[in-house]
C-alpha cells in the first residue's frame, strides 16, 4: 500500500447518516495524524476532522457535534461517522496523513433535500 484508501461514500437523504473508513499505510499510520477533508464541487478543500495519534479529536465549526472521528491502530484505519447530514456536506472526502502528501484517491458523498 502506497496511499490511503477510503470506502463508504453514497447517497443520503439529510437528516442520513454514513460511515467512512480509510486504511492508511502501515507504517505511517501509528505515529501520524490522520485527517479528512471535504471539498465541495468547485471550492477548495477543507480539514473537518483529524485525530492525533494519541487520539485527541479537533473538528471544524459546521460539523461540530454531528461527526466523530475515531481511529483503530490495531486495523490502521481512521473512521469519520457522519450523522445529521446536510445539503452541504455534498462533496467528496478524502483522507490524508498527517500534513504530508499522502492523500487518499476520495469517496464521495451526496446529501439530498
Amino acid at each position: 500500500q502506497v496511499q490511503p484508501v477510503e470506502s463508504g461514500g453514497g447517497l443520503v437523504q439529510a437528516g442520513g447518516s454514513l460511515r467512512l473508513s480509510c486504511v492508511a499505510p502501515v507504517w505511517s499510520f501509528r505515529i501520524n495524524d490522520m485527517g479528512w477533508y471535504h471539498q465541495a464541487p468547485g471550492k477548495q478543500r477543507v480539514l473537518v476532522a483529524s485525530i492525533s495519534s494519541s487520539g485527541i479529536a479537533n473538528y471544524e465549526e459546521s460539523v461540530k457535534g454531528r461527526f466523530t472521528i475515531s481511529r483503530d491502530n490495531a486495523k490502521n484505519t481512521v473512521y469519520l461517522q457522519m450523522n445529521s447530514l446536510k445539503p452541504e456536506d455534498t462533496g467528496v472526502y478524502y483522507c490524508r496523513v498527517g500534513r504530508s502528501d499522502l492523500w487518499g484517491q476520495g469517496t464521495q458523498v451526496i446529501v439530498s433535500s
